[in-house]
């Protein structure tokens, strides 16, 4: 894992400088940068991996599980251009003492994103490496300030099926669904991503502000967010409602837990033919494995 600054970053370590989108959008204001400077960065986050090669954009934002806008990989690069991600707002609200419903472009202007490559691996065992944009979830929700009932956080996207085509079909129940434990939300490494490779978020990648949890199966990573409610109870979440064998509330990455249709000991770095051993909990086990000491992982997967 490899986390910089975005003004330490050379246009050719990433991609064509025609692909940048203004990082003006991204910088905020100088109190943005002091708030957000409030969330510490543990040390052993900053760690480079020399060998983690990113992705291509072009596979990055062309090859995405987006059921609002279909089921095929390339469907929501077809059809996620109906998506108005202007106005957008986001409401927290729940057990927090100053619920707020967040405008997006007080959004960028108060978080200021910085670059955070992480691995991204999905349960049909496919993975890629994108540079994010994005800031700490944790420094959202200290704003509004979980009250003690606060045990897990929601996140809900948007339900318009004008824009969203895919919420036509029973595929899922819609409004997608996805929730974390409190701890999990807070922890440095969940992030909200606003941008990926130095430019705004493309429609297809959860546009306009989505979740980033490194450590977890991609679907827990909800796109497109538009509520977050904090709850003193494990909310309910959209794959698990539908298949609850198969996708379970934590998704943490585990090699020793295999979805019922095939083993997940391996994956497949998109854009290279041979596979790879999975790493628990994606690689960031120094990281996250001591929020699930004690936790039979096999049960609570």
């Amino acid at each position: 894992m490899l986390i910089r600054r975005a003004q330490d970053i050379r246009s050719s370590e990433i991609t064509e400088e025609s692909l940048y989108w203004d990082r003006r959008k991204f910088i905020g204001a100088s109190a943005g940068a002091a708030l957000a400077a409030l969330i510490p960065v543990a040390p052993s986050l900053m760690r480079t991996r020399q060998d983690e090669k990113l992705t291509p954009y072009d596979s990055v934002t062309s090859y995405n599980n987006f059921y609002e806008f279909g089921v095929g990989k390339d469907d929501p690069k077809h059809n996620a251009h109906m998506l108005r991600t202007r106005p957008w707002t986001v409401a927290v609200e729940g057990a927090v003492h100053k619920p707020k419903v967040f405008d997006i472009e007080e959004i960028l202007r108060k978080y200021p994103a910085e670059e955070r490559i992480y691995r991204l691996r999905c349960v049909e065992a496919w993975s890629m490496v994108i540079p994010w944009m994005g800031f700490p979830l944790a420094s959202l929700l200290k704003e509004v300030e979980p009250t003690s009932k606060a045990k897990y956080v929601q996140f809900v996207t948007l339900h318009d099926p004008e824009q969203m085509p895919g919420q036509l079909r029973t595929v899922l129940p819609w409004p997608y669904m996805e929730g974390l434990r409190l701890d999990e939300a807070m922890h440095p490494l969940t992030i909200l991503a606003t941008g990926l490779y130095g430019k705004m978020l493309p429609n297809q990648n959860g546009a306009p502000i989505r979740l980033v949890v490194p450590w977890k199966y991609g679907f827990k990573s909800i796109k497109s967010i538009v509520r977050i409610r904090l709850t003193d109870q494990e909310p309910p979440t959209s794959w698990n409602q539908v298949l609850a064998r198969e996708y379970g509330f934590y998704a943490n990455v585990n090699p020793d837990v295999s979805h019922p249709r095939w083993s997940q000991k391996k994956e497949r770095r998109l854009g290279k033919i041979r596979k790879q051993d999975t790493l628990p909990f994606n690689g960031y086990a120094d990281q996250v494995a001591d929020l699930y000491a004690g936790m039979d992982l096999s049960r609570y997967y």
